[in-house]
């Protein structure tokens, strides 16, 4: 039985509202197509008439004697027709009634009449797009019919066909079991849990069982419990058995742009959030520092080859022709509300075109919504060019998630410089060092011994640390750390040698405050400490790009830090103090 509201008994007892209809005798057909025909009629009349003033400039409200006859008609056919078929079915149209919502039989369920009733006040939540009929969790409160027996565990063969079909009763330890023995017999595909049983946790918990009798590897320290695996489901992880956990600290207040942060990062390496709220305490007392946004655009490039090198080359003067761009953004731009094409650039090997679409993509990091509009353009250009044959919706020009120089040079997400100029005292009292040293370090390391390592965007100390604890805790894209990463700092001293000017120019910070891994609880809390949670109703885009400029801010603290740590030669002994357990690992071990 499909239970949509009310019950069997509520059914019966219903009686329809009279409406003015019912008294009107029959044949009812012949009077409803007069009045049908009338309005109809008369609305087409009136409507012609009207289109004729407005082309010969005569007021609307000047009526003729055939005007007023159908005004008065048209009137009185809608006052019949609604006065025949009653007020309550005209609402129904635009705001359907509770009242009528019926129980009725549904083929995906059996006709047998020991199934149980779902409390209509405790609704089951769906596991995502689980495809089974509501279920009820497991000592969740049921209503039984009355004069009915409880039901029967099912057996073995009646579980399998329940998996089967899609339908799961409630469930015991001892049918966990069996489900256990189906997925590790094969019988039962470990990545179809979800849809079979509609519960994630535990499906999850399942596949868990299945994958320690498999492998004979216990996952005990793995945690289950606490987590809300409906919310990953089709969207951040398949096939879930438990989750990691990873401390989040927190450094600051950055003082960035004239405003505060607490920032978030998660790490399991001891003294980086240590180090970084220490940068971020020099900051502070020397006045704060400055970010600016140079360049907000994701990119997407495909490559498609050509039967010569000499289409290759047309295709790419159309798209290069400035005269052409309008009409490719305005295909590009139909895919999304916030996706807007800002540039194509093209390059060519051989018979084979890479075109690079860089467009503006909201609040979201925004890979899905540039390949959607690339998807667009390249169905436009078939037309046109029938002969080109795409190869690949990416063809690494783009680039994503590796070191690329197209990156280093033409940046990628949001390209950010960011500044501070730290007074002396401060470089002497916090960060025990002083501005000469630390400019000197800075040019031998960051500069000429990355230049000698042949180093692609890696001309810094340690960016990448920063970059991917704050992206672990907001839910950014971890393998986008790889170009996130590319970073130079620089530093000089100002004001006659007494300061240090320190900046971070960052060109392809990849970052999003909405989907992914943002809509997580936990990575949600810390985009809300940041004050970036979400998307901007006011200004589309700005919450990530403020996210962009807090791990610029956030890296040039990182930067600050750990360069002072190394002209002081405090870094090993730092290490030795905070990133050494005293846990007695042989006892651990013999344990396990």
């Amino acid at each position: 039985m499909d239970v949509r509201r009310r019950p069997a008994k509520q059914q019966e007892s219903h009686l329809r509202s009279p409406t003015s209809g019912d008294q009107l005798p029959p044949p009812l057909y012949l009077t409803n197509g007069v009045f049908f025909i009338m309005f109809f009629s008369v609305m087409y009349f009136l409507l012609h008439r009207w289109r004729e003033k407005i082309r010969n400039s005569v007021p609307l409200h000047v009526l003729t004697l055939s005007e007023l006859a159908a005004v008065v008609s048209l009137i009185a056919s809608v006052v019949y027709l609604v006065g025949f078929f009653g007020i309550e079915f005209v609402q129904s149209i635009f705001r359907p009634s509770p009242d009528s919502w019926e129980i009725e039989e549904d083929d995906k369920f059996d006709n047998s009449d020991d199934h149980l009733l779902l409390d209509e006040d405790k609704p089951v939540k769906p596991c995502g797009q689980a495809l089974i009929p509501r279920i009820s969790p497991a000592g969740s409160d049921v209503s039984i019919p009355k004069n009915k027996p409880p039901p029967e565990l099912p057996s073995v063969n009646a579980l399998k066909n329940a998996l089967t079909d899609g339908k799961v009763p409630r469930h015991t330890a001892e049918e966990d079991d069996e489900i256990v023995k189906m997925v590790v017999g094969g019988s039962i595909p470990s990545y179809a849990l979800e849809s079979k049983l509609g519960d994630c946790k535990r499906a999850a918990g399942i596949r868990r069982e299945a994958v320690q009798r498999i492998t004979g590897k216990s996952l005990s320290g793995l945690p289950l419990e606490g987590f809300d695996y409906d919310s990953i489901l089709g969207q951040c992880c398949e096939m879930p058995v438990g989750y990691v956990q990873i401390p989040v600290g927190i450094a600051g207040p950055l003082l960035l742009n004239g405003a505060e942060f607490s920032v978030p990062m998660a790490t399991t390496e001891g003294c980086l959030v240590a180090s970084t709220n220490r940068g971020c305490k020099a900051i502070y007392v020397s006045g704060g520092a400055t970010c600016i946004l140079l360049k907000d655009g994701m990119t997407r490039a495909p490559v498609v080859r050509f039967g010569t090198a000499k289409r290759a080359a047309e295709l790419k003067q159309f798209l290069e022709d400035p005269m052409n761009f309008d009409t490719l953004a305005v295909v590009f731009n139909k895919s999304s509300r916030f996706g807007r094409l800002q540039s194509v650039r093209c390059a060519i090997a051989g018979k084979n075109l890479y075109i690079r679409f860089s467009c503006a993509t909201g609040d979201a990091m925004g890979m899905n919504m540039v390949s959607k509009g690339v998807q667009n353009v390249l169905d436009f250009l078939n037309d046109d060019f029938p002969d080109m044959d795409v190869m690949g919706i990416s063809g690494n020009y783009c680039a994503d998630k590796k070191p690329a120089a197209v990156n280093w040079i033409e940046g990628r997400g949001k390209s950010v410089v960011c500044e501070a100029v730290i007074k002396e005292e401060v470089v002497q009292k916090v960060l025990k060092t002083t501005v000469p040293a630390l400019v000197e370090l800075n040019m031998l390391k960051n500069l000429t011994g990355s230049a000698m390592a042949g180093a692609l965007g890696g001309f810094n100390a340690h960016a990448s640390n920063i970059v991917s604890a704050v992206y672990l805790a907001t839910g950014q894209d971890p393998a986008q750390n790889v170009e996130s990463s590319h970073c130079i700092t620089m530093m000089e001293a100002v004001n006659e040698g007494k300061d240090l000017h320190i900046s971070v120019t960052m060109p392809s910070i990849e970052v999003g405050t909405v989907g992914g891994g943002t809509q997580l609880a936990s990575q949600s809390a810390c985009l809300n400490l940041l004050g970036v949670k979400g998307a901007s109703k006011d200004e589309p885009g700005s919450n990530s790009r403020v996210l962009a400029t807090i791990v610029a801010g956030s890296v040039l603290a990182g930067e600050l830090s750990l360069m002072s740590a190394i002209s002081a030669g405090q870094l090993v002994k730092s290490h030795m103090k905070y990133n050494r357990s005293t846990r007695d690992m042989s006892t651990l071990t013999s344990s396990n």
